[in-house]
C-alpha cells in the first residue's frame, strides 16, 4: 500500500472512533437523566401527606427548687458552729441540722435576770415615793406661810448684801489683776533687756513674755465678767427673788397645785418603772429564745445545700470561702443553708426575646434532665420573667427571658436543684394540614420551593409555608397529598426544571436560586425553618 493510501486509512480510523466516543458520551448523558428518578435512594425521598404536629420552642437551662427554706444565724450575739450536718444530707422535719455555741447567751441571761429583779424593785421604789409625796400634800400647805416669810427675807437679804459682795469681789479681781499685769509688763521688758545683754535664756524671757500675756487676759476676763454681772446676772437673781416672793404670797392652793404637779410626776415615774421592769423581761424572754436559736431544728423535709455552694444569688461571702463547719463564725442574719423541697422541682430554662411573647402560662413542655438524658419529664409553663437578661460582656445585645416550668417528675429520678436541662416548650398544634420535612425546603430571596419528581430528575416547584416546628413546616399551598419532595439537594444532573426568579422591579432573571436548604441533611432539624419566623411564625413569602 502506497504511503498516500496510508494515510487516508488512519484518518478514516479516527474519524469513527470520534463518531463513536460522542455518541457513547450522549447515549450516557440521556441515559443519565432518564434513569434518575429510579437510582435515587428511597430515604431520601418523602411523599407528601396531610397530618398533625405540634410547635414547639426549644429552651435550655437548670432545674431549681420550687420551694426552699433558708436556715440563717439568728443570734444578734457572736455565733460560732459547734456542730453542723453535712452537705447533701437529706433531713426530715425536727432533725438537727446546726448547734451554735450558747456561752455568752447564758451569761447574758443572768445578767437579763439580774436587770428583771432590779426593776421589780424600782417599781416598789416608785410606788412608795408617790404614797408618800401624797402624805407629806398636807403638810406643806401649812408650811405655805413660813415660805412667804422665807421668799421676802431672802430678797432683802440679797439687795442689803449678795448685791454688794458680788460687786465688791468683781472690783477686787479686776483691780487685782490689773497690778498682777503691769508687774508682768514690767517683768517682761526686763527681760527682754537682759535677753539682750545675755544674762538670761531666751526661755526664761519667752516664759516672762506668756505670764504678761495672760496677765492681761485676766484682766479683760475681769472685766468682762464684772460687765455681764451689771447687765444680766444682776437682773436675773432680782427677777429670781421678786418671783420667789410673788410665788409664795399666792394662795395655798397654788402650794396645792404645785404638789399636785409633783405627784404627776412621780406618777410618771411610776409608769416609767413599770415600762423599765416589762422591757428587762422582754428582753429576758428574746434572749431565751435566742439561747433556743442555737439549736437549729429542720422547719421541713428537704435537701440539705450549704450557702457557699450557690452559684449565684446570697451567699457567705466569696466564692472561694469554704464550707461551714465546726469553729466558723457566722455574722447575724447570714444565710447558712437551704432545704430546697425536691419533691416540686421547676426548670429553670432562657429563651430569645423573639420567642418570649409567644410563651404563656399554663402551656404544656418536655423537659430532659442531663442526670437522665433518656427520660422526658412532662411539665407546665408557670410564667415567663418581667425582664429580660443581658448576654454579658460575651453578646451584650443578647436579651434572653427566663421560662419557669413545673415539673411532674417522678421522685425516683433524683431530680436535684442546679442539674442542667434542656426542654421544648409546646406553642399550639398543628392539625389536618399538609405538611413536608423542614429539610425539604429551600429558600431563594422570598421565594419557598421545594425538588418534587419530573420526568428525568427533579422540578423546582414554588409553595407558601405556614406554620412550623423544628421537624415539619406547613404547606399551605403549592403541594398536593401524595407529591414526592426530595430531602436533599439535587445535584447540577438531577436538575430538569428550574423557577424564574425575581431580581429586580419589572423583570426576572434566569437560571437556578441560590438558596440553601431550610434543614440539615438526613432530617436533623437545623434550628428556623427558611421562610418561617421563629417557632413556626409564617412570614408572607409565596409563590410567585
Amino acid at each position: 500500500m502506497s504511503p498516500r493510501r496510508a494515510g487516508k486509512a488512519v484518518s478514516w480510523v479516527i474519524g469513527v472512533l470520534a463518531i463513536a466516543i460522542v455518541g457513547v458520551i450522549l447515549s450516557l448523558t440521556l441515559g443519565d437523566r432518564s434513569t434518575t428518578a429510579q437510582v435515587v435512594d428511597a430515604a431520601d425521598m418523602h411523599t407528601v401527606g396531610r397530618g398533625d404536629f405540634e410547635i414547639m420552642i426549644p429552651a435550655s437551662g437548670e432545674l431549681v427548687a420550687g420551694s426552699q427554706v433558708e436556715i440563717r444565724n439568728l443570734l444578734e450575739t457572736r455565733a460560732v458552729i459547734t456542730e453542723v450536718v453535712g452537705e447533701g444530707s437529706f433531713v426530715r422535719k425536727g432533725d438537727i441540722i446546726l448547734r451554735l455555741a450558747d456561752d455568752e447567751l447564758v451569761d447574758r441571761i443572768k445578767d437579763g435576770e439580774d436587770k428583771v429583779q432590779t426593776s421589780e424593785s424600782s417599781v416598789i421604789a416608785a410606788e412608795q415615793s408617790l404614797a408618800i409625796r401624797q402624805s407629806t400634800m398636807a403638810s406643806d400647805l401649812e408650811k405655805a406661810d413660813l415660805q412667804i416669810e422665807i421668799a421676802n427675807l431672802d430678797l432683802k437679804a440679797w439687795e442689803e448684801g449678795g448685791v454688794v459682795t458680788a460687786r465688791q469681789k468683781l472690783e477686787l479681781d479686776i483691780e487685782t489683776a490689773r497690778i498682777n499685769r503691769d508687774r508682768t509688763v514690767r517683768r517682761a521688758a526686763d527681760a527682754e533687756k537682759l535677753l539682750g545683754n545675755g544674762w538670761v535664756s531666751f526661755d526664761e524671757y519667752e516664759a516672762d513674755r506668756i505670764a504678761m500675756i495672760e496677765a492681761e487676759a485676766r484682766v479683760k476676763e475681769f472685766e468682762l465678767a464684772r460687765t455681764i454681772y451689771e447687765n444680766y446676772t444682776i437682773k436675773q437673781e432680782e427677777a429670781t427673788k421678786r418671783s420667789a416672793v410673788e410665788q409664795s404670797l399666792a394662795e395655798k392652793g397654788r402650794v396645792r397645785q404645785r404638789h399636785e404637779a409633783e405627784i404627776v410626776k412621780i406618777e410618771a415615774d411610776v409608769e416609767s418603772a413599770h415600762f423599765k421592769r416589762d422591757t428587762a423581761i422582754e428582753r429576758l424572754d428574746e434572749l431565751k429564745e435566742q439561747l433556743k436559736a442555737c439549736i437549729v431544728e429542720a422547719p421541713s423535709d428537704g435537701l440539705v445545700v450549704f450557702a457557699s455552694s450557690l452559684s449565684g444569688g446570697e451567699r457567705r461571702g466569696r466564692g472561694d470561702d469554704p464550707p461551714p463547719q465546726v469553729g466558723t463564725e457566722l455574722r447575724q442574719n447570714e444565710l447558712v443553708m437551704i432545704l430546697p423541697d425536691t419533691s416540686r422541682m421547676i426548670a429553670s430554662m432562657k429563651v430569645g426575646e423573639a420567642l418570649s411573647g409567644r410563651i404563656k402560662e399554663g402551656q404544656s413542655a418536655v423537659i430532659y434532665s442531663d442526670s437522665v438524658p433518656g427520660t422526658a419529664i412532662p411539665g407546665t409553663v408557670l410564667g415567663v420573667s418581667v425582664l429580660a437578661e443581658g448576654g454579658g460582656w460575651r453578646d451584650p445585645n443578647r436579651r434572653d427571658y427566663t421560662v419557669r416550668v413545673l415539673l411532674d417528675a417522678d421522685p425516683a429520678l433524683g431530680l436535684k436543684p442546679s442539674m442542667r436541662c434542656r426542654g421544648e416548650i409546646v406553642l399550639g398544634q398543628v392539625e389536618n394540614a399538609i405538611t413536608a420535612p423542614i429539610q425539604s425546603v429551600f429558600r431563594a430571596g422570598p421565594l419557598a420551593y421545594v425538588y418534587t419528581t419530573s420526568e428525568g430528575g427533579f422540578a423546582q416547584t414554588a409553595v407558601k409555608i405556614g406554620r412550623a416546628s423544628e421537624m415539619e413546616v406547613e404547606i399551605v399551598s403549592g403541594l398536593e397529598e401524595g407529591e414526592g419532595v426530595l430531602l436533599r439537594r439535587p445535584t447540577a444532573g438531577e436538575i430538569v426544571s428550574e423557577i424564574e426568579v425575581k431580581t429586580g422591579e419589572g423583570g426576572f432573571g434566569g437560571g437556578r436560586p441560590s438558596g440553601r436548604p431550610s434543614g440539615r441533611p438526613g432530617g436533623q432539624p437545623a434550628g428556623k425553618p427558611a421562610g418561617v419566623a421563629a417557632a413556626g411564625k409564617p412570614e408572607s413569602a409565596g409563590t410567585s
